[in-house]
């Protein structure tokens, strides 16, 4: 059980912090709240009171966070209910958890109002809510990434290449950036990248993830093409990864802010659903020609159930009677622009060079202006 009382946790900023700062005597609640740090990743500073100087020495049990440590410089202080009368007199600061296990026990809150506590947990109930909170502090969550989904209105749309496209620009200018692909019987995006042979973890590597994934340790696992994060599918059997680790891989993702595009397939299965439950922004490329846009609007008919913000993207040459917001009417969605055909793409691609790499090219002219109109959408720089 996790209970609210005030207000919110402090907002961080990007960037890894120190972990939690323990306060408790009790032994077999340290030995729980070390374990649910271990599972997310940090590690503690533990003391039985409260520091006498905010960094001082004087942690026992469970390691030190050395660089970043007392009651106020901690970004997250959780206190342990038999020590709620030791901290009365501290600082009040937001991110204070107060931690007990007796369910019946109505001067918690009491308690929790006295040291000016944020939330009341219970364990074992709140274990998961506690290890999702410390994680996320420890790796300093700020603002999620603005995360964009492509796909193709019909097979051959060129959907893969819109996507990589999207995420070399945004690579180039700048930002952190995560190139999913979405689809496994796609052929691998790391071999549009040229990166096929490259060091990292594939989508059946992450397979059996559950719950929470860090988000740094997902970064850093991935292959590195063109400035960018990759995660793409192997040449092996697996051409299918559990919703739920899904949602776990992706939700890591966003949370190291920048940008995610994903590639996604035609299909909407529950890995799929989950992938659109969290995207920003849908990208429907459709060719400019009746068939491709009577193909088009069954997919946006799928795809927006889940997705609210759909938009199109046409990509040319135009069949008689069409342009792009002709194509975008028949469709009823917004018009994203007309994705440019650029010539000798082709030919890049077989020198193993990537969509997007001509920063003076129109397919990057059209990327960097998308990104410059999402990211004034979305508040600002990601």
């Amino acid at each position: 059980m996790a209970g609210n009382i005030t207000h919110d946790p402090p907002p961080t900023a990007g960037g890894r912090r120190g972990g939690p700062l323990i306060v408790t005597e009790d032994a077999e609640l340290l030995d729980d709240l070390l374990r649910l740090c271990a599972a997310a990743g940090a590690t503690p500073e533990v003391h039985h009171s409260l520091p006498a100087v905010s960094g001082a020495s004087g942690g026992t049990g469970g390691g030190r966070s050395g660089h970043l440590g007392g009651w106020e410089a901690a970004p997250l202080v959780i206190v342990g209910d038999d020590a709620a009368r030791r901290v009365r007199g501290a600082v009040r600061r937001r991110g204070v958890v107060l931690v007990g296990r007796d369910q019946d026990d109505s001067g918690v809150w009491q308690r929790a109002v006295e040291i000016g506590a944020d939330h009341v947990l219970m364990l074992p109930d709140g274990e998961q809510w506690l290890v999702d909170r410390i994680a996320d502090v420890t790796e300093g969550v700020g603002r999620p990434a603005l995360t964009v989904g492509v796909i193709g209105g019909r097979g051959g749309a060129g959907a893969s290449t819109l996507a990589c496209a999207l995420a070399v620009t945004s690579a180039r200018e700048g930002m952190r950036s995560l190139l999913v692909d979405a689809d496994p019987l796609g052929g691998g995006l790391d071999v549009l990248l040229g990166g096929e042979t490259a060091d990292g973890l594939r989508w059946p590597a992450f397979a059996a993830s559950r719950g929470r994934v860090g988000g740094g340790a997902l970064e850093e696992s991935l292959p590195e093409l063109h400035a960018l994060r990759v995660l793409s599918w192997d040449r092996g059997d697996c051409v299918a990864v559990p919703a739920q680790a899904v949602r776990a891989v992706l939700a890591a993702a966003r949370r190291r802010g920048g940008t995610v595009v994903v590639d996604l397939p035609r299909r909407i299965d529950d890995g799929v659903a989950e992938v659109l439950a969290q995207l920003d922004v849908g990208l429907l490329v459709v060719p400019a020609e009746l068939r491709a846009v009577a193909a088009a609007g069954r997919v946006a008919t799928a795809v927006g159930m889940v997705l609210r913000d759909l938009r199109v993207a046409v990509r040319g040459p135009y069949a008689s009677g069409l342009d792009d917001r002709e194509v975008a009417r028949l469709l009823g969605l917004p018009l994203a622009g007309e994705v440019p055909v650029e010539s000798g793409l082709l030919r890049a691609t077989e020198s193993r060079r990537p969509p997007g790499t001509s920063a003076r090219g129109p397919l990057a002219r059209f990327c960097r202006e998308f990104w410059d109109r999402a990211l004034v959408e979305t508040g600002g720089a990601v």
